[in-house]
């Protein structure tokens, strides 16, 4: 098997402890670092995958990993009764709280902290699941995507926004060089911490993006829909059903 993808290697601490430290670490800057890096583009990334839920309609929804509920807040344009968005990190949860406050939507959006692999909701809670960047992020993936079913209705749909692996000529070649050189060197710049930063594509290549992860879902007894691939692959919208 090979060997988990952390953050710190010269610490101790499951990868679930080291990532919430890691989002705590880069929290004060995370919102500017990674709208800049991705020069804005995750912003139209989050805006398809919400389209992609609106034919459904759902009242109730819980978004994974929350971070600084960038998603938690584009899935307003969904009309929800309520969005509750969970998180490990309670310094990005902080941020994601000072964003829905001065928007003053704390009446909808509720963030708490919570962890992927032990969802704190009753079984059929949500009407959809959404989750931008974090699946890779889950200690073992295949207990958080149980969990993000357990809590979802029958019916109900999932989208699961991820970074994936460009396989085409010329774009693969400077996405590796971009994502392996660059990306480092401004998050170091920019946020102090050089770790979370090389820890990104680190997580990114360990990942199993693609069919290897559809097969996952299917394991697990998802639905699947047609996957959506994002600019010539940088990235990939799973779509899933209970």
């Amino acid at each position: 098997m090979a060997e988990k993808v952390i953050p710190y290697k010269d610490k101790q601490g499951s990868k679930k402890e080291q990532v919430a430290e890691m989002f705590d670490n880069i929290s004060h800057r995370y919102d500017f670092l990674n709208h800049f890096l991705s020069l804005g583009i995750d912003k139209l990334w989050r805006k398809k995958a919400v389209k992609i839920l609106s034919e459904k309609s759902p009242k109730k929804i819980l978004d994974v990993a929350t971070g600084t509920a960038d998603f938690a807040i584009e899935s307003l344009k969904l009309n929800p009764e309520k969005i509750y968005g969970i998180d490990i990190s309670e310094g990005m949860l902080a941020k994601g709280r000072e964003k829905i406050n001065k928007d003053s939507k704390q009446e909808i959006i509720e963030l708490k902290k919570g962890d992927s692999e032990n969802i704190p909701f009753e079984d059929e809670s949500f009407d959809a699941i959404t989750v931008a960047f974090g699946v890779r992020n889950f200690e073992n993936l295949e207990k958080g995507l149980s969990e993000m079913k357990r809590v979802l209705k029958t019916g109900g749909r999932a989208v699961i926004l991820e970074f994936s692996k460009p396989k085409a000529f010329p774009i693969k070649q400077l996405y590796n060089f971009y994502f392996h050189n660059l990306l480092p060197s401004i998050g170091k710049l920019v946020s102090k911490d050089a770790s979370a930063y090389t820890y990104l594509p680190e997580s990114v290549e360990a990942f199993p993006e693609g069919k290897d992860f559809e097969d996952i879902l299917a394991k697990l007894n998802y639905r699947l829909l047609p996957s959506h691939p994002l600019m010539f692959g940088i990235a990939t919208i799973y779509v899933v059903e209970k």
